[in-house]
C-alpha cells in the first residue's frame, strides 16, 4: 500500500467507528484535497462529515477545537503545513493549553493534518517543515510516520487520543513510499521509536522521509564495513528517549538527520539529550545532518536538490564519525 492509501484508509476506519469522527478541510469534499487523500469519503459519509472549509486555517482550527471540547473527535486538513501559520495562535495559546486550563475539565482531542517537506519543486511556500515549531510547545503531541503501516496505525491512535496531535506526512513519501499494511484494527503507540536495522558502529536516528535517506545511506555504507543503526522517532513529542539511548549506547556514535533546517530543530533536541545522558559512551561528537538555514526550499531544481540532505551527506558525515 502506498503511504497515501494507508492515511485514507486510517481516515475511513476511523469514521466509521466513531460518528463523532468528522474532516474538515480546503477542497477536502468534492476534489478530495489537493494530494487526494481524502478522496472518495464525501461520497461514503456525506458533507456533514466531510465538510469543504473556506480559506481560513485560523476558522478551521478553531471550529475543530470548540467541536473537540463538546466530544467530538475533529480532522483538519492543512492544504500544506506550509500554510499552518494563521492557525498558530489558536494551536498554541488554546488548543496546547485548553487542559491545562480547566483543571482537566475540557480535553482537545483533535488532529491537524498536514503534507510537509521539499522534493516536489513547490518553492518557498510549498516545501516547509514546520514540526520543530510545535515539538516546542507543552500539550500538543506531534507525529511524524515514515512508512504506510506506522501511517495508518499512528493516525488511528492519534484520532483516539484526547490530546491535540500535529500529523505531518511527507508529501513526496505520498506516492513513493510503499509497505505492508495488514487487514484490520491496529494501532502504533503514540511516543514509541523503533530501530529500522540494527548496527554496531554509529547510530542514524531521524523521522519521516529522511528515514529512508538513512536506510538508503547505511546499505552503502555497510560495504564499507560501517554498520549503521538506523533509528525511527516517530513523534517527535514525545520523544522516545529510551530507544534513542539505548542505541546510542551500543554503537557509541550519533548522526541526527532531518530536512528541517539546523538551528533550533528536532536534531538540536536530541542531541542535547544524548549530550546529557549518554556523554559517557560517547566515542564522538554527536552530528546533524539538516537543510542549511536559508528559507525553506528554492523552486529552483538544482538549488533545492544542493539544499536537500540526502544519503550522500548522511554518507560523508556517517564516514567523519566512524573515523573517530
Amino acid at each position: 500500500m502506498r503511504l497515501i492509501e494507508a492515511v485514507r484508509e486510517g481516515l475511513r476506519e476511523e469514521m466509521a467507528a466513531d460518528p463523532g469522527v468528522f474532516l474538515i478541510g480546503q477542497d477536502i469534499g468534492i476534489n478530495g484535497g489537493v494530494f487526494r487523500v481524502t478522496d472518495g469519503l464525501l461520497e461514503e459519509f456525506g458533507p456533514g462529515r466531510v465538510i469543504d472549509s473556506p480559506l481560513a486555517e485560523s476558522g478551521m482550527v478553531g471550529v475543530a477545537i470548540g467541536a473537540a471540547m463538546n466530544g467530538m473527535r475533529p480532522v483538519v486538513e492543512i492544504q500544506f503545513a506550509d500554510f499552518i501559520f494563521p492557525a498558530f495562535n489558536q494551536l498554541v495559546s488554546e488548543a496546547a493549553r485548553m487542559h491545562y486550563r480547566t483543571n482537566g475539565e475540557f480535553p482537545v482531542p483533535m488532529v491537524i493534518r498536514a503534507p510537509y517537506g521539499g522534493g516536489v519543486r513547490g518553492g518557498l511556500y510549498h516545501s516547509q517543515s514546520v514540526e520543530a515549531y510545535f515539538a516546542h510547545v507543552p500539550g500538543l503531541k506531534v507525529v511524524v510516520p515514515s512508512s504506510p503501516y506506522d501511517a495508518k496505525g499512528l493516525l488511528k491512535a492519534a484520532i483516539r487520543d484526547d490530546n491535540p496531535v500535529l500529523f505531518f506526512e511527507h508529501k513526496l513519501a505520498y506516492n513513493t513510499v510503499r509497505g505492508e499494511v495488514p487487514d484490520g484494527d491496529y494501532t502504533v503507540p503514540i511516543g514509541e521509536a523503533v530501530v529500522r536495522r540494527e548496527g554496531r558502529h554509529l547510530s542514524l536516528i531521524s523521522y519521516g522521509l529522511s528515514v529512508h535517506h538513512c536506510l538508503e545511506a547505511a546499505e552503502t555504507l555497510s560495504a564499507e564495513g560501517i554498520s549503521c543503526e538506523v533509528v525511527d522517532l516517530r513523534t517527535v513529542s514525545p520523544l522516545d528517549t529510551v530507544t534513542l539511548l539505548e542505541s546510542v549506547k551500543k554503537t557509541g556514535r550519533a548522526c541526527i538527520v532531518h530536512e528541517d533546517n539546523l538551528t533550533g530543530g528536532v536534531g538540536a533536541e536530541v542531541a542535547a539529550i544524548i549530550a546529557k545522558d549518554a556523554f559517557e559512551y560517547l566515542d564522538a561528537p554527536v552530528q546533524r545532518v539538516a537543510a542549511p538555514d536559508v528559507p525553506s526550499f528554492p523552486y529552483s531544481p538544482t538549488l533545492e536538490d544542493a539544499l536537500l540532505p540526502g544519503p550522500p551527506d548522511i554518507i560523508r558525515t556517517a564516514r567523519e564519525l566512524a573515523a573517530y
